[in-house]
């Protein structure tokens, strides 16, 4: 299918926050959809409610699906197409329960006016299946500084990343994940976090 073919197919908005933006380990994905016209580049944006966004086993960044527990998340939008999704589809697990693509409601930073313009989109999400106990493992529900939760995934959050193929194999990134969570921190419990689980 020709360039003309793909921009009439319906493009998806993906709002992207960690190894997928610009100058991160994944971005690679997004420059080779450019290079056959299955993506592009719409801006710099930030989510419009605050959520939780802290590293995982491997620094690998996860967005928590709690909104109103941790900052306004900055990050990249990108329109993609069916094909390109379903490549960043695998690349996120979903189908194995790494993350979930879920609606997410983001504004361009710096927008001019009084009106910015609101877009509701989507984004990858920590799958339900552990994001409440990655919420308490990353501080949620402590008083004061929000726990290990930042807004902007940047190359201080990114020192240490452990790109996938330079991960031990012989176990699961799902097993992995539990590892990490099962590892000590100091955590509290959340208050209703599990009723707070945003399924918008």
């Amino acid at each position: 299918m020709g360039a003309a073919g793909k921009e009439e197919e319906k493009q998806a908005l993906i709002f992207t926050y960690g190894t997928l933006k610009k100058g991160f380990s994944n971005h690679g994905l997004l420059e080779n959809m450019f290079a056959t016209g299955d993506a592009s580049y719409l801006g710099r944006y930030t989510t419009l409610d605050e959520f939780p966004l802290l590293c995982g086993p491997f620094k690998v960044p996860f967005l928590l699906n709690f909104p109103g527990s941790g900052h306004r998340v900055s990050g990249e939008l990108y329109a993609v197409s069916p094909a390109a999704l379903a490549c960043m589809d695998e690349l996120e697990g979903t189908t194995k329960g790494h993350y979930e693509r879920l609606p997410v409601k983001v504004e361009p930073v710096g927008g001019g006016g009084e009106e910015k313009a609101v877009m509701r989109v989507e984004a990858y999400y920590a799958h339900r299946s552990y994001a409440e106990e990655m919420w308490r493992r990353g501080g949620g529900g402590e008083e004061g500084n929000g726990g290990a939760f930042f807004g902007s995934y940047t190359e201080k959050e990114a020192e240490g990343y452990v790109k996938r193929a330079d991960r031990p194999q012989r176990i699961s990134f799902l097993d992995q994940i539990r590892l990490f969570i099962s590892s000590p921190s100091s955590s509290s419990s959340p208050a209703n976090a599990s009723n707070s689980y945003n399924t918008d």
